[in-house]
C-alpha cells in the first residue's frame, strides 16, 4: 500500500511511464495465456489428425473429418490441398483428360502451390501476437529506464531547490526511478521468456508440417496424379 500511495503521488511523467508499462504487462499476460491454450490445442489436434490420416485409407473421409479440427495446421493444410485436388479433377473431367500425362506437371504445380500456401498460412496463424511479446521484451526496459532517468533528474532539481542533499530531499525522486526500473523489468522478463518458449514451440510444429507436406505430396503423386 505504501508503494501504491507513492505511485499515486509521483509526477505526471513517471505516472505516464508506469501506465504504458502496465498496459504492456497486461497485454503480454493476456497473450501468454491465449498462446499457451492455442498452441497446446494445435499440438494435440495435429497428433490426432496425423493418426487419423495414416489410419484412414480414403482421403475423402479424412477431408470430412477435418471439420472437427479447428486448431490443427496439418488439418488445415490437408483441407486446402484436397479442395485443390477436387478442383483439378473437375477441370480435367470437363476437358476429358483426367490426370493425363500431358497435364500431370501442371496439376502437380497447382497442388504444390496450394500445399505450400496453406502451410505458410497455418504457421503465420500460430505466430500471431508473438511479435508483440518481442516488442515488449525489447522496449519495456528502455521505457522503464526513461522513468529512471526522469526520477533522478527530479532528485537533482529537489537538491537544487533545497540547497542541500539530505535523504528526505532525494528520496522521492530515487523511489520514482527505482519503481520505473522495476516496472520495466516486470513487463519485459515474462514477455521475453514467453516469446522464446512459444517461438520454439511454433518452430517444432512448423518442422512437423514440413514433414507432413512432403509425405502428403508423395501420396498425391503416387496415388492420384
Amino acid at each position: 500500500m505504501g508503494i501504491l500511495a507513492h505511485i499515486l503521488n509521483t509526477n505526471i511523467v513517471v505516472k505516464l511511464v508506469l501506465l504504458i508499462l502496465l498496459f504492456f504487462s497486461l497485454a503480454s499476460w493476456a497473450i501468454i495465456f491465449y498462446k499457451l491454450n492455442y498452441l497446446n490445442k494445435a499440438k494435440k489436434e495435429d497428433k490426432e489428425f496425423i493418426d487419423l490420416f495414416w489410419e484412414s485409407k480414403k482421403l475423402d473421409y479424412v477431408y470430412t473429418a477435418t471439420k472437427n479440427f479447428n486448431y490443427s495446421p496439418m488439418a488445415s493444410m490437408f483441407n486446402v490441398t484436397y479442395k485443390e485436388l477436387i478442383n483439378i479433377k473437375k477441370k480435367s473431367e470437363e476437358k476429358d483428360k483426367l490426370f493425363s500425362k500431358e497435364n500431370n506437371e501442371e496439376n502437380k504445380a497447382y497442388v504444390e502451390r496450394a500445399l505450400k500456401k496453406s502451410q505458410l498460412s497455418s504457421i503465420a496463424k500460430l505466430e500471431v501476437s508473438l511479435p508483440f511479446l518481442a516488442t515488449v521484451g525489447s522496449t519495456a526496459p528502455f521505457i522503464g529506464l526513461f522513468g529512471t532517468v526522469w526520477g533522478i533528474m527530479t532528485s537533482f532539481e529537489s537538491i537544487e531547490r533545497a540547497g542541500t542533499a539530505g535523504l528526505a530531499i532525494v528520496a522521492p525522486g530515487i523511489a520514482d526511478s527505482l519503481i520505473a526500473t522495476a516496472a520495466g523489468l516486470f513487463a519485459a522478463i515474462p514477455a521475453v521468456i514467453a516469446y522464446n518458449y512459444y517461438s520454439n514451440k511454433v518452430r517444432v510444429i512448423a518442422n512437423e508440417t514440413i514433414d507432413f507436406a512432403y509425405e502428403f505430396m508423395t501420396i498425391i503423386e503416387r496415388q492420384i496424379l
